[in-house]
């Protein structure tokens, strides 16, 4: 998905993940609840029709990922107090990510393991559970990654029911193979080419900022259209160390340009969120608060 298409109004694929990012982004540290209109026209600026929106919202609500409450004919939806650790470490990993403020100590964490041939779904399962902890496939039964996730390996190996298994944590030596070196779990060719193309885009979006031809409604759509796009580079890539990545290489640049986004549309963004509130709810209108990449606890004591 491009960043710059804004006025497009593309319908965003996981309407649930949008709208919690965006009450994460602006409503985050509020106990008050907002009225389910407000959630509705927040969504209607992604292209999400009422029937979608409010489909969306009941699942949340389900999940209990949003708390519900009603006022004579009106639901009212709010962000329950239980998530804030978990979306604040969600947080703090999207903007660490690409920094280069982790030491790399050479070493890599091999995951090792042997699933009989009958038993896909259990491998299936375990891989997923690999990949999400940022592991690459190196060979078929072997998965590596340059952080320590020895503890996190184990016990995604005996969560899913793995009998044979290896976990360690070993250097290279200087006799391995180009096609045997572990960074080659990840297709790097392919990874720099969206981090080139996101760098692309967010180019001549800057330029937009830059000449102020952005609308606060723009604003709302881009900057989460950005942090999205931005966030989707931590699920292909495991902040691979600049050791064993190849010179230059465009994560570096990607960030800055994210950040930059991010920060300089946050004012324009609160405002269009204090517009679609101030629709249905004027008095929390003025409630609504951005963050920044350098204050993720902006808002808190507001």
């Amino acid at each position: 998905m491009s960043v710059n298409d804004s006025s497009a109004r593309p319908q965003y694929q996981n309407s649930q993940r949008l709208l919690t990012a965006l009450l994460g982004d602006y409503w985050f540290w509020r106990r008050e609840p907002l009225p389910s209109r407000v959630l509705v026209d927040l969504l209607a600026e992604f292209g999400l029709a009422e029937q979608a929106a409010r489909a969306a919202i009941r699942r949340l609500a389900a999940r209990d990922l949003v708390t519900v409450s009603k006022v004579g004919r009106t639901t009212f939806y709010g962000v329950p107090p239980k998530t804030e650790d978990l979306a604040m470490r969600r947080l703090i990993r999207i903007f660490r990510f690409g920094s280069g403020d982790r030491a790399w100590d050479g070493l890599w964490t091999f995951v090792m393991f042997s699933v009989p041939e009958e038993q896909r779904e259990l491998r299936r399962i375990l891989r997923t559970r690999l990949r999400a902890l940022g592991l690459g496939p190196l060979y078929d039964g072997v998965w590596v990654s340059p952080w320590d996730l020895t503890e996190e390996a184990c016990t995604s190996l005996s969560a899913v029911g793995v009998e044979r298994a290896t976990v360690s944590r070993a250097r290279t030596t200087e006799c391995d193979t180009l096609n045997g070196n572990p960074v080659t779990a990840w297709e790097l060719p392919d990874l720099a080419r969206e981090y080139t193309s996101f760098v692309e885009d967010a180019t001549q979006l800057r330029a937009r900022i830059a000449e102020q031809r952005t609308t606060p409604a723009d604003a709302l759509i881009i900057r989460t259209k950005v942090m999205a796009r931005w966030r989707s580079f931590l699920d292909i890539d495991p902040d691979l160390p600049a050791e064993v990545l190849p010179h230059p290489w465009p994560r570096d640049e990607a960030r800055r340009n994210f950040v930059d986004i991010y920060d300089n549309l946050g004012p324009l963004a609160e405002s269009r969120m204090r517009e679609i509130i101030n629709r249905h709810a004027p008095e929390l209108a003025g409630l609504a608060v951005h963050r920044t990449s350098t204050n993720l606890q902006r808002g808190a004591d507001s």
